[in-house]
């Protein structure tokens, strides 16, 4: 674990800052850097929030979140370069953008997605036109060409090489008219992890991701996939998901097969006013790198 750097990526451009912008704080305060022997390789600060949802795009904050998915390529690329594992502490989950964008200008990589909704809205049935809601639909090349095709390296990463896993956002998205997953995309909702074993279906999910022509994967952790009884500190809650062992397995399997970088978005510190839930998902982490080596 000697070769990880930490990035700080605590925008809140595609959500709104009510706390997760906190996250990396937390974290570290928790003694993740210490706990994975990580070097610091800086912050990316966001721009502005603009609170009104455009009108071309129907998003909010398209130019900033944009602007920001460069920068925080530049700094993934920079570990990348280096020689390193990056670990990016967000922020809301349109850091994904940024950090697959890193990956994008490289060739050919897949992507493990964990979590508890499956972030496939498009700007008209999503309710406040949050790009944390709709990420992963952004980085498979379907939404607004500011963010679906930025430096016009669109899609971000192919749905062949896509693992979804953990979800269980079904009902609500349905209600929200929310657009399919598309067939090519490997989806594993929480019934489907349940009725595998979360071991079997982490070991399927690197299957599918090696399985082709990509070269490594990047893993993302919303962490509102773990159930809602051990992680309430998140803004948009739903009863179930993982428990914190399976959450661990997961990782342990994904990290020590031909990972290339994480992220970890959504925790929201100002919900964990003791800071216990910190200190478990900083444990669970550590406990999912160790397998790393």
């Amino acid at each position: 674990m000697r070769d990880v750097a930490i990035i700080e990526a605590p925008s809140v451009l595609g959500l709104r800052p009510t706390g997760v912008e906190e996250l990396p704080r937390a974290l570290l305060d928790a003694g993740l850097a210490d706990g994975l022997g990580a070097v610091r390789a800086g912050r990316v600060e966001p721009g502005p929030y603009v609170p009104e949802r455009d009108p071309e795009t129907e998003v909010l904050n398209p130019a900033g979140i944009a602007d920001y998915s460069v920068r925080l390529a530049d700094a993934v690329g920079g570990v990348l370069d280096e020689g390193r594992f990056p670990v990016v502490l967000g922020g809301d989950c349109s850091v994904l953008l940024g950090n697959l964008l890193a990956l994008r200008r490289r060739g050919r990589h897949g992507l493990l997605f964990l979590d508890g909704h499956t972030d496939f809205y498009q700007p008209a049935a999503e309710p406040v036109g949050e790009v944390a809601s709709m990420e992963l639909a952004l980085a498979t090349g379907r939404g607004p060409a500011v963010l679906a095709d930025l430096e016009g390296r669109g899609p971000l990463v192919r749905d062949a090489d896509t693992v979804a896993l953990g979800f269980r956002d079904q009902a609500e998205a349905s209600v929200f008219g929310m657009q399919p997953l598309p067939q090519a995309l490997h989806a594993m909702d929480l019934d489907a992890v349940r009725e595998l074993g979360a071991a079997e279906a982490a070991r399927q999910a690197v299957d599918l991701l090696t399985g082709g022509g990509s070269a490594g994967y990047w893993l993302h952790l919303d962490v509102d996939v773990l159930d809602d009884a051990v992680m309430p500190a998140v803004d948009y809650r739903l009863d179930g998901g993982l428990s914190w062992e399976e959450l661990e397995t997961v990782l342990g399997l994904a990290l020590s097969g031909p990972a290339v970088g994480f992220d970890v978005a959504i925790f929201n510190p100002r919900l964990d006013p003791e800071g216990t839930i910190a200190a478990r998902l900083t444990e669970c982490l550590l406990r999912g790198f160790a397998s790393r080596g």
